[in-house]
């Protein structure tokens, strides 16, 4: 079988996400026979480097040998089981290794099956919470601008991506939008530090004004990762907990994108030294391998809902498929690789890297900056560097920056203008200055129109 038979096939019946399908009428579909590592090869025997670990979810290459063997033992074990009523042995160990590893008061896991699911079940936890105190006004959300949290409704609704949230405004529930400590923003020689304390005052602001009617605060620590890659400094984390904990209001951190070492820690909060009330975990939390989300939350938070079934007060979430053993079980590979191979701290060499590789970018005349959190490395692309003047988005030059890479073997899917790396934590110096080398030449051609 070739290519284009698969695509062909492909075309006649699926509907594939985030893309407009009539791309493919000029950009044909890429099927892939196989993975090794951070390899990719189609049908054609082409190989593709996965610089971006598969949409953020591949950790530690593809077809993993400890993730495999993991996976095949509990095929011969047991695939899954109703998580209400019963439990089994992988689940119980994957929440106790998530209760050990997250920051402190995170003593409970609620298992779902993706991001944006994890992401509506804390928003549920969180309204719930008030709602089984007596405080039924606390019903409203703080979101940041330029956040991204998912696509379902409620997770889009405390999401500001414009285009998603101007096509479907009328489904979605209304939120507080708080401008955010985005650092491209700074001003000049404004530290990162600096520019995001001053942004914080906005939030603060926020949060006295409408503390009475707000359930929580949803926030992506560090990094806003489909929006655009835009990075701002852990101070911003501290004073929102601080003012979280003041006005009397829980704090949710998505770490769905930036958990599982992408910024350089285990999770991005511990580089604030703070503990949130909800923590939202997935992409990562299989090595990319199976479908699985996690909610931790604390003691307090449980306490409110267990009563006697009378009452009334129980959580109402489920999915068919809530804490798969398979998934459980890649679940705990994972966390077995980074505990056995001192992951953390490899990745730290693997960042420098990253950041010497890209210094030719810093020169560029149409690349307005250059930056980087852990494992997370973005370059945004402008018409005009002085004035950081963006393309118009109608000519896709972040679009042809992804063509063009294909041609060399490499995948780079930028966020409109902006070109990231987010490799896989296996890939080595050689494989990381191919990929820094066919995106310079990407967007030589790109800027050339």
């Amino acid at each position: 079988m070739t290519n284009q038979s698969f695509s062909n096939r492909d075309l006649s019946v699926l509907w594939h996400p985030c893309t407009q399908m009539k791309d493919h009428e000029n950009s044909p579909i890429i099927p892939i026979k196989k993975g090794q590592g951070v390899w990719l090869e189609d049908f054609d025997g082409n190989l593709y480097l996965d610089a971006i670990s598969s949409w953020w979810v591949n950790l530690f290459g593809h077809a993993n040998p400890d993730i495999n063997s993991a996976l095949k033992d509990q095929l011969d074990t047991l695939e899954h089981v109703i998580f209400a009523g019963f439990t089994h042995e992988s689940g119980i160990k994957l929440a106790e290794k998530l209760v050990a590893l997250t920051p402190a008061g995170l003593d409970r896991c609620f298992f779902a099956d993706n991001g944006s699911a994890a992401v509506e079940i804390a928003l549920k936890m969180s309204f719930h919470y008030w709602r089984n105190l007596g405080q039924t006004r606390k019903v409203k959300f703080i979101t940041l601008e330029n956040s991204y949290h998912g696509e379902t409704l409620g997770a889009l609704a405390v999401g500001n991506v414009q285009l998603y949230k101007e096509t479907y405004a009328p489904l979605l529930m209304d939120v507080i939008t708080v401008p955010s400590p985005d650092c491209y923003h700074r001003e000049s020689g404004e530290s990162w530090a600096d520019f995001s304390t001053r942004r914080f005052t906005l939030m603060e602001q926020a949060l006295e004004k409408h503390a009475d009617t707000v359930s929580a605060v949803i926030i992506e620590p560090l990094v806003q990762c489909a929006g655009n890659m835009r990075m701002y400094d852990p101070v911003y984390l501290k004073l929102l907990r601080a003012a979280c904990d003041k006005y009397q209001v829980h704090l949710i951190v998505d770490e769905v994108a930036v958990g599982f070492g992408r910024t350089g820690t285990l999770f991005a909060c511990e580089q604030a030294s703070i503990s949130p009330d909800f923590m939202c975990l997935s992409k990562g939390l299989t090595g990319g391998y199976l479908p699985l989300s996690a909610v931790l939350t604390s003691q307090k938070t449980y306490k409110a809902f267990y009563d006697d079934y009378q009452k009334l007060t129980a959580f109402l979430h489920s999915h068919s498929y809530t804490g798969n053993a398979l998934a459980c079980r890649a679940g705990l590979a994972t966390l077995d690789i980074f505990e056995q191979h001192n992951i953390i701290e490899n990745n730290k060499h693997l960042a420098t890297i990253m950041s010497k590789m890209a210094e030719r970018f810093k020169g560029h005349a149409h690349v307005a900056e250059v930056r980087q959190t852990g494992m997370i490395l973005a370059i945004e692309m402008v018409k005009n560097k002085h004035t950081r003047e963006p393309y118009p988005w109608q000519e896709r030059r972040g679009y042809k920056v992804y063509q063009y890479a294909l041609t060399k073997g490499v995948i780079l899917r930028p966020l409109g203008n902006v070109i990231y790396f987010m490799p896989p934590y296996i890939i080595t110096e050689e494989e990381l200055l191919l990929i820094a080398q066919v995106a310079w030449d990407g967007l030589e051609q790109a800027v050339r129109g």
